[in-house]
């Protein structure tokens, strides 16, 4: 007697699906590719601190045009008045709008971070990418300038530059960004080491390039960006050390409105008004924590050991 055959189409009792093989194979493979990683985008407190920088800077650009009141016209008879229809956020010890003064010194705080900011990196940048390039002897003069630079106390040397040049407006970013520069100079070399490790620029190198196209083509784009969200994180440094300034009497001369000089003017009356110190205080307090998280969202979206170049 014949045996039947055996279906051979039948699956065995205790062998997986043909389905659940497909999908143990796509998880393997989703799993075995570590190197594609997929791309998170911005959190929403990302966007939520772009969203006050931008106001910020609107204020700062077009605070002669927009809707506030004069900022220096006072008003005695309602000094040290509570938020209301007629004063948004209230007034100050001499009657005159908070919002006013508000809008007015966010220009002073933005022209002094981004003027400063912007020669630290330039400049700073510059002898940073030079000197982790080359390398050799001139890499080591100029991280022996930038550490003698560094050895002096950032603040104790701004007061004596302000005590003998003057405490404008242009001279105060420019100071600033003059102490800011040893600063970016260690962050753009840092990175330039980096970078010029990676294998596009050792086959750049190997194919014959000149130093001055590999700088320009594989150094440059790949140092920037890092040292641009390095930039925005040092703007709110730059913010405080204005209102540091402020507060003691010794940034731009008044009448002239800043978040610093608001907090110096109303401490004296924080226990009647204290909204006179609190709503400039909340407003530099907001400008620097949204300048970190872009600056720290940046900075480790374009982290050069991160990417996968």
């Amino acid at each position: 007697m014949t045996a039947p055959a055996p279906n051979l189409g039948a699956p065995h009792p205790g062998a997986p699906s043909s389905a659940g093989l497909v999908d143990a194979d796509l998880a393997t493979s989703t799993e075995a590719a570590p190197g594609k990683k997929r791309r998170k985008g911005f959190g929403w407190g990302f966007w939520l601190a772009a969203t006050w920088l931008i106001v910020v800077l609107i204020c700062a650009v077009f605070a002669d045009i927009l809707p506030v009141k004069d900022p220096f016209r006072p008003d005695v008879i309602n000094k040290l008045a509570l938020p209301n229809s007629e004063a948004l956020l209230g007034t100050d010890g001499l009657g005159r709008d908070t919002l006013a003064r508000l809008v007015h010194g966010a220009r002073v705080s933005v022209v002094i971070s981004v003027t400063a900011v912007t020669i630290g990196m330039v400049l700073g940048g510059f002898l940073g990418i030079i000197s982790g390039f080359f390398r050799g002897k001139l890499e080591t003069v100029l991280m022996t300038i930038i550490n003698i630079i560094l050895a002096f106390p950032a603040l104790i040397l701004l007061l004596v530059l302000l005590a003998f040049v003057g405490r404008s407006l242009v001279v105060i970013s420019l100071i600033v960004g003059f102490l800011s520069i040893p600063i970016y100079t260690r962050v753009a070399r840092a990175t330039t080491l980096a970078v010029a490790e990676r294998e596009f620029v050792r086959a750049a190198r190997t194919m014959g390039a000149k130093n001055s196209r590999v700088l320009a083509r594989e150094i440059l784009p790949n140092v920037v960006l890092p040292v641009a969200a390095f930039g925005l994180v040092a703007m709110g440094v730059v913010i405080v050390l204005e209102g540091t300034l402020a507060f003691l009497g010794l940034s731009v001369e008044q009448p002239t409105p800043t978040w610093g000089g608001m907090i110096f003017d109303g401490k004296r009356y924080l226990n009647e008004a204290p909204h006179a110190v609190l709503i400039p205080s909340l407003a530099m307090f907001l400008t620097v924590l949204s300048l970190n998280l872009v600056g720290d969202s940046l900075r480790s979206k374009f982290d050069v050991r991160g990417s996968n170049l």
